[in-house]
């Protein structure tokens, strides 16, 4: 019988100081876009037409992460493969 693997989160890393606050925004940004992004897979939206603000925000609330904005929602969009 196979055995279930864990993974284990990574350390995590301060962000490097003294960069512009655009910058933090962004980064952040697309971290959240990603942890959606990886969720939407993971319910079988694999296709940005299927993913609609609605359907992206009711993930996000699945996964614990603040409801995400339209420039989000666009970021996760183009992150999902065209098929």
């Amino acid at each position: 019988m196979p055995v279930a693997y864990a993974p284990t989160p990574l350390p995590k890393k301060p962000l490097p100081a003294g960069m512009p606050r655009e910058w933090y925004v962004a980064h952040n940004r697309m971290l959240k876009a990603m942890r959606i992004a990886i969720a939407l897979l993971d319910t079988g939206v694999y296709t940005p037409q299927r993913a609609r603000n609605e359907v992206i925000r009711h993930t996000a609330e699945r996964i614990g992460v603040h409801p995400p904005s339209l420039t989000t929602c666009r970021l996760v969009r183009s992150l999902l493969p065209l098929v």
